[in-house]
C-alpha cells in the first residue's frame, strides 16, 4: 500500500511489526508508553482504524468483544470458548477457494480473512457436565 501514514500511525505500525502476537488497543497504548511514545489512547484507536482500512494491519474480535490487532496480515482460524475465552489457533482452512472466487466474481480486494468457531472448550464442557 502506498498511502501516506501519519507519524503516529507509523510509530504504531512499527510497534505492531515488532510483536509476535496480536495485541489489544489498550495494551498497545501501554507498550507505546513503555517505549516513551507520547500518543494518547484516542489517537491509538484512530490510528488503528486508519491502518486497518488501508490494509496495513488486521483485526480479530474475540467473543468478549475485545479487538486484537496485528501487523502481520495472514489468514487466521480459531476455536474460541465462550465461557473462558480461550482461543485455539487451527491450521486448516476450508475457504481459500471461496476467497479466490469472491475476488474474481465481485472484484473485491480481500486483504485477509478470519474464520472463528465459537463454543465451549473441553474444560468448560466438563464443568457444564459436572
Amino acid at each position: 500500500m502506498a498511502s501516506r501514514r501519519t507519524q503516529n500511525q507509523q510509530k504504531i505500525l512499527e510497534v505492531l511489526q515488532g510483536l509476535k502476537t496480536e495485541i489489544s488497543a489498550q495494551d498497545l497504548y501501554i507498550e507505546l508508553r513503555k517505549q516513551q511514545q507520547s500518543i494518547g489512547l484516542a489517537t491509538v484507536y484512530r490510528s488503528l482504524e486508519a491502518l486497518k482500512l488501508s490494509g496495513h494491519l488486521q483485526v480479530r474480535t474475540l467473543a468478549s468483544g475485545e479487538s486484537l490487532y496485528s501487523a502481520h496480515r495472514e489468514d487466521r482460524h480459531h476455536l474460541t470458548c465462550l465461557r473462558c475465552h480461550t482461543s485455539i489457533a487451527i491450521d486448516e482452512c476450508p475457504v481459500h477457494a471461496l476467497e479466490k472466487d469472491l475476488q474474481q466474481t465481485y472484484g473485491f480486494g480481500i486483504f485477509y480473512h478470519t474464520l472463528e468457531f465459537f463454543g465451549l472448550c473441553e474444560s468448560c464442557q466438563a464443568v457444564k457436565a459436572g
